[in-house]
């Protein structure tokens, strides 16, 4: 395979509940733009559903919606699916990430890290959520993780995740307000470590309802956009553009093309509109 076309979906933030009918909508107006376009390949980088820790039907009606698509998906937890991680300063999570929660994942969709190969790429995906709670899946990933980028015997690296790395660097600090942005330290700086030994071209992820692309380095950081909604400037400050959409990727052996998409039909829904629903 010469060529790898791969389209990122993430924070679908699915549920059957008839108050979050307007991500449901969302979801089949991507459904329809990807099924028009026929990548090689799904993946959506997390919080899947609406609220998988208390709701298992919210997961398994989220894999019902992405199985109704006519390519294969991967899928990665968010917080939303598995839990939240702990971090230095701030409050702590309301619901940490956990091993029962993580495996109610699995189970409904078969993994929470992943990797394959195409194009002449290496591609990882890895549960971000699970990194600084010191459950036993966190340093079973690490030493996964360790093995699969010494394996990549010279191919790039596109590595997935929920979580971005970081705003701007990977020393940027840690504040009250951004602490559960972005990969918590000491965890980031061990991972950062690790990944600047290998040749990691791509760094993919989502959690912050904003699209961005940056370079740091020689890696390029991609975030996509929420598909369901997005966050009122009153309850998040902008760092990139806030509206709904997806990212598709064009691989070929040694280049990569990005494009942030909106699907025909995809709509700005309001997280404000979204939280008063879900209290009527």
């Amino acid at each position: 395979m010469t060529e790898f076309r791969l389209t990122q979906i993430s924070d679908t933030h699915l549920s059957r509940s008839a108050r979050f009918a307007r991500l449901t909508e969302n979801f089949h107006r991507v459904s329809e733009h990807i099924d028009a376009v026929r990548p090689d390949l799904v993946i959506n980088s997390g919080d899947v559903s609406w609220d998988g820790p208390t709701s298992r039907d919210d997961l398994t009606y989220a894999k019902e919606l992405h199985a109704a698509l006519p390519v294969n998906c991967r899928y990665l937890p968010g917080n939303h699916d598995i839990g939240d991680n702990p971090t230095v300063v701030g409050k702590p999570p309301s619901l940490a990430a956990n091993e029962n929660d993580r495996t109610a994942f699995v189970d409904v969709f078969a993994e929470d890290r992943w990797r394959f190969e195409a194009a002449g790429w290496r591609f990882i995906g890895l549960n971000s959520l699970i990194m600084n709670t010191g459950l036993p899946s966190e340093p079973e990933q690490m030493d996964w993780l360790v093995a699969q980028l010494s394996a990549a015997n010279g191919k790039p690296v596109a590595l997935f995740l929920h979580k971005p790395l970081f705003l701007q660097t990977p020393e940027d600090p840690e504040t009250e307000d951004t602490a559960i942005r972005y990969v918590p330290q000491p965890v980031r700086a061990q991972l950062v470590t690790m990944l600047g030994a290998h040749d990691v071209r791509l760094i993919a992820s989502g959690h912050v309802h904003q699209r961005r692309d940056f370079t740091y380095g020689r890696t390029r950081h991609v975030w996509a956009p929420s598909a369901g909604f997005v966050i009122p400037d009153t309850k998040q400050e902008v760092i990139g553009i806030k509206e709904t959409g997806l990212v598709e990727y064009r691989f070929r052996p040694d280049s990569l093309e990005v494009r942030f998409v909106r699907a025909p039909g995809q709509v700005d829904v309001g997280m404000d509109e979204l939280f008063a629903l879900a209290k009527g």
